[in-house]
């Protein structure tokens, strides 16, 4: 029997767990891969369709996605800094300032000195946005024409 199943296996190109036998007293009797052809020919041999994976807690996820529903800003609940942490808000700030300061010197619209003095300035929190460095930069002449 376990050659039977052996041969049956490599014929059909299924693992031996994927093999169904029909009660037969034919079986038994098998001894070559002929033998074994007849059989499955017969359909004395069969193999059990492949398992697929199943798409369950895929719809169960998906679901829990579409219940969250309105996320808006109307939605949000709990405190100021719930949702985006204060560090988070200062890591925004401060690259968005910094960002501004270096395209700016790359344009060479900055004077002598005033890069480094600014840079040290957003690094202390000294400005409120990118419009208030631009309001600093032009109240103390540090943009160059």
């Amino acid at each position: 029997m376990t050659t039977v199943r052996r041969i049956a296996s490599d014929l059909l190109k299924v693992g031996d767990s994927r093999l169904l036998f029909r009660p037969s007293p034919k079986v038994a009797e098998a001894l070559t891969r002929d033998d074994v052809r007849a059989l499955i020919a017969q359909h004395i041999i069969e193999a059990r369709p492949k398992r697929g994976v199943s798409r369950g807690r895929a719809r169960i996820a998906h679901a829990r996605r579409k219940a969250r529903g309105a996320v808006g800003r109307g939605s949000k609940r709990g405190a100021a800094y719930a949702k985006v942490p204060r560090k988070r808000v200062w890591i925004n700030k401060v690259r968005t300032q910094r960002a501004l300061l270096k395209q700016m010197a790359d344009a060479g619209r900055l004077q002598k000195g005033a890069y480094r003095k600014v840079y040290n300035m957003i690094k202390g929190g000294y400005f409120r946005s990118r419009a208030h460095i631009l309001l600093y930069l032009k109240e103390k002449e540090l943009m160059s024409k």
